[in-house]
């Protein structure tokens, strides 16, 4: 058994063009009809939403350090509808947090090596010529297990600087697909924790047909999308049972839903929806409460720091959010909030320019972004305790990332033992109260 044909698209580093590149192939392989599907290698929210914009089909999240080979091995086949999968690489081809004692890492090279398949690099041309083939022929020896199929050149100039980058990949001995200009006209707008969110981009399906232009004028597509091949994920998938990689909070779930409340994960929404859960969004932004049957509530992270006015008068209303999660406390409700739904469920929220606004007051925190510090890293954590997560010790892989600063944190722990991506110790957040719990930390599966 294999899994779709797949090609990862990944660069010598980051800000290379991976994105851009894989959304303008996503979107011209879909206007030729190829039913291109996407995936995304590492902890990232934000690219899959711009995939799926691009063409049409949801994207997931493929996590080598964070989930075990067989669980990537299953999220790969689930993309078997496909007529092609692109995964686009995160940082650079080889960069990626270890996975100790689990053959692997994060990497997009490692995702390559265990499932055989082929690799495209994205080069940025702007400030090389020759010195290209040096960088390309590091890139296809360095690691024997690796296929670099082929390259792109982004960000090129005119006709002798591309005949330049043509020869340099002829010299490395790998084959060039394609030279595409620079469009200093077309960029993606970002803020403080990546992109700005796909839904929030504005004329975004414009730019998107201006990328797949850009691509479809520049690439050979055909070439391109003759380098996947199948996924060997078959051996895996035999003796791998099929569980959710985090157990559904109830049967009933209701979960914040908008701008404020966007970072969820696909295949953890997929796993609760495939263990018979079902799902009820609503939008603290909008005024809307949890829905009065529902047998627990999440409130996934995402941005209330740039919503907290309209969060806070919100959650005000005698109707609004926060009267709705205190009444499902009161009826033994199952409440969880990761990083901003944390911050939500906190007493409140101090925004960059000082001001303090109030929030659930579930839980004796207080977070503020007046003093912002950056908090970045893969986290390995055991729950300190019983509840909807699993037993006390029940370990789980997920991550941080956020900006924000806690001014005050009391109560019980929800974590223990939490350690870094090479197995340091770590600074413990999150609070557990009765069935009210959260943390900064960002599920992605149990490990």
């Amino acid at each position: 058994m294999t899994g779709p044909s797949a090609l990862i698209i990944a660069a010598p580093s980051s800000s290379g063009g991976k994105t851009t590149m894989t959304l303008g192939l996503l979107r011209a392989f879909t206007r030729a009809g190829r039913r291109p599907a996407a995936a995304k290698i590492g902890p990232d929210y934000i690219d899959p939403a711009f995939h799926e914009a691009a063409s049409g089909r949801p994207s997931v999240n493929l996590d080598g350090w964070a989930m075990t080979p067989d669980r990537l091995a299953r999220m790969i086949d689930s993309r078997g509808d496909a007529g092609l999968l692109l995964i686009e690489g995160v940082m650079g081809l080889f960069d990626g947090a270890p996975a100790p004692g689990a053959g692997g890492d994060g990497s997009a090279a490692a995702l390559a090596a265990l499932f055989g398949l082929p690799v495209l690099l994205v080069v940025d041309g702007s400030a090389q010529a020759r010195s290209a083939a040096a960088l390309i022929h590091g890139f296809r020896s360095f690691d024997p297990r690796i296929n670099l199929a082929g390259v792109v050149f982004n960000r090129c100039g005119g006709a002798g600087h591309i005949r330049s980058l043509a020869a340099a990949a002829i010299e490395a001995g790998v084959p060039a697909f394609g030279f595409v200009p620079r469009q200093a006209d077309i960029a993606l707008p970002s803020r403080h924790l990546g992109l700005v969110q796909a839904r929030e981009t504005g004329g975004l399906d414009a730019l998107l047909d201006r990328l797949g232009d850009l691509v479809a004028g520049h690439l050979d597509l055909d070439g391109i999308a003759a380098l996947a091949r199948p996924a060997a994920t078959g051996p895996r998938l035999a003796a791998s049972p099929v569980t959710p990689a985090v157990p559904p909070l109830g049967q009933r779930i209701a979960i914040a839903r908008d701008h404020a409340f966007a970072f969820a994960y696909p295949h953890i929404l997929d796993g609760w929806h495939d263990a018979g859960a079902a799902m009820l969004p609503f939008s603290p932004l909008a005024g809307e409460a949890p829905d009065g049957d529902a047998d627990a509530v999440w409130l996934p992270g995402g941005y209330p720091e740039l919503h907290a006015p309209a969060l806070s008068a919100m959650g005000a209303r005698p109707d609004g959010w926060v009267a709705g999660l205190r009444a499902a406390e009161r009826r033994g409700v199952t409440i969880f909030g990761e990083c901003g739904g944390y911050m939500a469920l906190g007493r409140g929220l101090t925004d960059a320019d000082g001001r303090a606004w109030p929030m659930a007051g579930l839980l004796a925190l207080d977070t503020s972004f007046a003093r912002r510090r950056l908090h970045l890293g893969y986290r390995q954590a055991r729950l300190a305790g019983p509840g909807p997560l699993g037993d006390a010790g029940q370990g789980y892989r997920g991550h941080e990332f956020h900006y924000a600063s806690i001014t005050a944190e009391d109560g019980l722990p929800l974590w223990r033992d939490v350690t870094d991506a090479l197995g340091e110790p770590a600074a413990a957040t999150g609070l557990c109260h009765g069935r009210v719990a959260g943390s900064f930390l960002h599920l992605i599966a149990r490990g």
